[in-house]
């Protein structure tokens, strides 16, 4: 897979998924779960967390590491990854061409949560997350609101519903508003 064909697909509003030996799925779900940066919904419990300076972020730093975690992590109803070498292997190119982006988030030296994904036109295309630790991927996309928020980007594209997402902000639109949003 080439960066060229992922960034013409975000650009489309579709993303890959698939898993190992089957052919490469693309997906544009409707509705489309969104998180709008500035609706990001940070609970006191969070915001201690925060306070307490537990944890520090670094974005784009270590991105291999960040997809790696992402990929290997076990994830409940869950059996394998889509996350494939072949899909590392691009989003690794994706991000020495500036196209992909990571936060990091360390406790220490160790990585205990994250997330990557693709930046197109102000739109975060999110496509996994991780948390070894209690609220670090939360404070990945804490950090990443923040940093949308400083930057102007219109919106992060979650793509599918889930309560946790839900929890911390996130809403579902209709695929042809998502369309409205990412277009030119």
């Amino acid at each position: 897979m080439c960066p060229e064909t992922l960034l013409a697909a975000y650009s489309k509003g579709v993303f890959p998924w698939y898993a190992q030996g089957q052919p490469i799925l693309w997906w544009s779900p409707d509705p489309r779960m969104v998180l709008f940066p500035a609706e990001f919904h940070c609970s006191r419990r969070l915001a201690r967390r925060m306070r307490r300076n537990i944890y520090h972020v670094s974005f784009d730093e270590s991105f291999d590491a960040v997809i790696r975690s992402c990929a290997d992590i076990p994830r409940k109803g869950e059996s394998g990854t889509w996350i494939l070498p072949e899909m590392i292997a691009a989003y690794q190119r994706m991000f020495a061409e500036g196209y992909a982006h990571s936060v990091a988030v360390w406790q220490g030296d160790e990585l205990v949560g994250g997330l990557y994904g693709v930046l197109h036109r102000n739109v975060f295309f999110a496509e996994s997350m991780f948390s070894r630790e209690i609220d670090a991927s939360k404070i990945a996309l804490a950090a990443l609101c923040e940093r949308a928020i400083r930057d102007g980007w219109k919106l992060i594209d979650c793509q599918f519903h889930t309560s946790h997402l839900e929890s911390l902000g996130a809403r579902e639109i209709p695929r042809s508003e998502f369309f409205d949003l990412i277009g030119d």
